[in-house]
């Protein structure tokens, strides 16, 4: 499926953020922007809930069975929907979110099997291990992934 022409630039963003090991401060940035829409953002929580876990798994090097493509598209996403001037600016109450929601619902649906891969092998967790795979990692936590 061809990659939304709105998400591209943010594809080169998410591979910096991934070398730069700045996911921690996404992660922390999304999860207060997530606080912030509250409700506005019911029909999509459970996709951004599912990105932040596997990107924080990732960081920390508990979850690996993810390519690198689906791991950079996530991020992209993440990043994607922080942006307030993206292809329909977040200050235009009402509609300012539907770019971001097809954004991330592309890459639901583009990146689905290793997506459901991950919700399986985190739904096999304990509850604490669940609750744990939410928490954002400390700036300072060092990243699991291999030199």
């Amino acid at each position: 499926m061809k990659t939304p022409w709105n998400l591209k630039r943010y594809l080169a963003l998410a591979q910096r953020f991934l070398g730069n090991g700045r996911l921690p401060f996404l992660l922390a940035a999304v999860t207060r922007k997530s606080a912030r829409q509250g409700w506005r953002l019911s029909a999509v929580k459970d996709d951004l809930r599912l990105l932040q876990a596997l990107c924080g798994a990732w960081w920390r090097g508990e979850y690996r069975a993810i390519s690198r493509q689906a791991l950079v598209s996530a991020v992209a996403a993440l990043l994607y929907f922080l942006s307030p001037l993206d292809l329909i600016p977040d200050l235009l109450l009402g509609v300012g979110l539907l770019d971001d929601f097809a954004v991330l619902a592309w890459v639901m649906r583009t990146w689905r099997q290793e997506l459901e891969a991950f919700r399986v092998w985190r739904d096999a967790q304990s509850a604490d291990r669940q609750a744990e795979l939410l928490r954002i990692p400390e700036s300072g936590e060092e990243s699991g992934e291999a030199p």
